[in-house]
């Protein structure tokens, strides 16, 4: 028994041509829309592509422009054949094309679906590239006079004040790195000797933090040098008191920011999906009922589409039967090489008459 099996006469097919010639420049938007949101997607990676550690996040933005390319080809097409299948002499030509057709569109259905996917699960990838490229970027943010590092000064700066954050995890990530440059110490002074002493790496580290750490909407001035000495600070307490430096780090709130982002657009891309499936049910629909028109000559008769000729089940095995079947013939030609090499490699006998 066929899937979804519908009857059809001559005006029911015309509508059907024509809604689904409709809703396949519709597709077509939408595939600009993803498109779109691919670019504006590698725009917004490669913006902060210098805190991000490899190149890995950027095969979101990448499917999601290919996936919008070829929808606007695949449902151009389509619009194409709906329009010419008005006319039985122009449909005609595209008869042998629409099987193939019909089978990229489903290969292509399943990469969008599984774009959309990814889409959602990128999370844990952009996670641990976000957490390694912010640790570099820290530990060049005094590197104000080496070349292709002396803009990371203000990269940094400029995230944290932007996306209200202060270090990977937090504040006291800084307290880790030497993030003030040798040419603003005073090496002649006890207290920058002994700090430098006391490391290990020789790094002069303070619990201190850059400006861009500070929030404004603190009524209290900035607290950036000697964050965790209460003793230099009058009325203060940094266990207790709420800092006047953003408590989020920088890792958190760029994930929640793209996390949110692709989710967003994993969304669309999902209704996008569900949208080329009905259009292509509607084309296989159409597509079976012209084939199906028992006297060609006479375009009013009635005729019968269906999206599967057999049940889900009766397909299923059918494919699994082909499969086996294409197996079997590999295998046979596999051993009839076989058989060949083995005859062409005997030696004929000679036979000698005394």
């Amino acid at each position: 028994m066929a899937l979804l099996k519908v009857k059809f006469n001559q005006k029911k097919r015309v509508k059907l041509a024509q809604g689904l010639w409709l809703m396949n420049w519709f597709s077509v938007f939408a595939g600009i829309l993803v498109f779109s949101m691919g670019l504006f997607l590698k725009i917004e990676l490669r913006k902060r592509s210098e805190v991000m550690d490899n190149s890995e996040s950027h095969f979101v933005p990448n499917s999601l422009i290919l996936m919008g390319i070829l929808s606007c080809a695949f449902n151009g097409f389509a619009g194409k054949i709906c329009y010419d299948s008005l006319d039985p002499a122009k449909f005609a030509k595209w008869k042998p094309l629409l099987k193939p057709y019909l089978a990229l569109c489903f290969v292509f259905n399943i990469l969008v679906f599984f774009v959309a996917l990814i889409c959602f699960l990128m999370r844990g990838s952009l996670d641990s590239t976000l957490a390694q490229g912010l640790k570099n970027g820290m530990k060049f943010y005094r590197d104000t006079d080496t070349p292709g590092r002396c803009f990371m000064k203000k990269t940094i700066d400029m995230l944290q004040i932007e996306f209200k954050c202060c270090g990977n995890n937090g504040y006291k990530d800084w307290f880790e790195i030497q993030w003030i440059s040798n040419r603003y110490l005073d090496f002649s002074s006890k207290e920058v000797k002994d700090r430098i002493k006391s490391n290990v790496d020789g790094r002069y580290l303070v619990d201190g933090v850059p400006f861009s750490c500070c929030n404004p909407s603190s009524p209290r001035p900035c607290i950036q040098y000697q964050v965790t000495n209460n003793s230099a600070h009058y009325s203060y307490d940094y266990q207790t008191e709420e800092l006047n430096l953003w408590n989020r780090g920088c890792r958190e709130a760029l994930l929640s920011y793209y996390s949110g982002m692709m989710s967003s657009m994993g969304a669309v891309t999902l209704l996008v999906w569900l949208f080329e499936i009905s259009v292509m049910i509607g084309l296989r629909l159409l597509h079976t009922s012209l084939e199906s028109i028992p006297n060609p000559e006479d375009p009013e008769c009635e005729s019968e589409g269906w999206v599967l000729e057999n049940s889900l089940k009766d397909t299923f095995k059918s494919a699994l039967e082909n499969l086996k079947k294409l197996g079997k013939f590999n295998q046979v030609e596999a051993g009839a090489e076989g058989a060949e090499g083995e005859e062409g490699g005997k030696t004929p006998a000679i036979t000698t008459v005394s």
